[in-house]
């Protein structure tokens, strides 16, 4: 089916307070050098103690609204991906409900992990095209540094918080979407998780401290070998090849990863947008934060043709091809 669905309008949030690499070298035992070599992470941003989802959320969503003068007032979904609501319930998404007073309108959250945020524009485009909504407003937001054990070295230098949100409305004549692809691994989940009410899996105990807990090498090698072939896959979908896509904007969960995607899909690696230096790994934040740093960077223009892939725990993943088309906007 046709998309009848385009992503007018983004807007971006991330906390005031900065977690260096220096910083870290004060935490744990690692240090600036380590960490670039192995991430290519310098910093990260970190919530307040007061601040959570709902907070960056809200205020990505005002970011979005002030620059696009978008009305709120007829969307007629809301959907969040997060790993990390305020509250078990009510959801960010109903938080977001009554804070911007938007009537009569769906509102959930769900979890894909590092994929949401490409769930979440599977499920809006889905909607849209289907007839069954007209404004669809898509949140990611991640307060990682709460559910991350800074005694681990391994983890702790990865994650930063921040939120986003796109507005997908209906278009049939100027469409986003052209190509999806998502899939699930399921048996993978036990590399990456954090316990809730089970603390066995698979009929294995688990680390019940109700933080991050990751093996990294299982993690890296399943994502360098699974996201070139759902590449290939939305490629041959959209009867492209590689010298249409303008963009690729994987998750940023580790520029070395994405320097491994990169080689083995044959991509160019000037062509990526990542948000991996300055805001770590946000977890389903990192790909729309991408795509604004790339806007503000003057490098993302309307009618470039992007590739998006988010990947994560699950393990999940989920790509798009896309024709990058907003509504025209003030400045930043």
């Amino acid at each position: 089916m046709e998309s009848k669905a385009r992503i007018t309008a983004i807007g971006t949030y991330v906390p005031e307070k900065r977690l260096a690499n220096h910083d870290l070298e004060k935490m744990v035992e690692t240090n600036d050098e380590w960490i670039v070599q192995r991430t290519g992470m310098k910093e990260r941003r970190i919530a307040s103690d007061n601040e959570y989802s709902s907070t960056l959320a809200f205020k990505a969503i005002e970011n979005l609204t002030k620059r696009f003068e978008k009305d709120l007032s007829d969307v007629d979904c809301i959907l969040v991906s997060t790993t990390t609501p305020d509250y078990v319930f009510p959801s960010v998404a109903c938080q977001i409900q009554d804070y911007f007073n938007i009537p009569g309108t769906a509102a959930f959250d769900f979890n894909a992990t590092c994929a949401g945020f490409t769930y979440g524009l599977h499920m809006a485009n889905s909607f849209i095209t289907s007839g069954l909504h007209r404004k669809v407003l898509v949140v990611a937001a991640e307060t990682m540094s709460k559910v991350t054990d800074y005694t681990d070295r391994t983890t702790c230098i990865l994650f930063g918080d921040g939120a986003a949100a796109v507005l997908v409305e209906k278009d049939e004549e100027f469409p986003s979407f052209i190509a999806a692809h998502i899939s699930t691994n399921g048996e993978g989940g036990i590399h990456v998780y954090r316990t809730n009410l089970s603390t066995m899996m698979d009929e294995k105990p688990l680390n019940s401290s109700g933080k991050i807990v990751q093996n990294g090498r299982e993690v890296y090698k399943w994502a360098s070998r699974t996201v070139p072939l759902g590449m290939n896959t939305l490629l041959n979908k959209a009867e492209l090849n590689l010298d249409d896509i303008d963009w690729f904007v994987p998750h940023s969960a580790n520029l070395r990863m994405i320097e491994s995607i990169c080689e083995k899909s044959s991509f160019p690696i000037e062509k990526i947008l990542t948000s991996v230096e300055y805001m770590g790994n946000t977890s389903a934040v990192s790909i729309p934060l991408a795509l604004d740093i790339g806007i503000s960077e003057g490098k993302l223009k309307n009618g470039d043709t992007l590739l998006l892939y988010g990947f994560g725990g699950g393990l999940t993943h989920a790509g798009h091809i896309i024709n990058w088309n907003l509504s025209k906007g003030v400045s930043k």
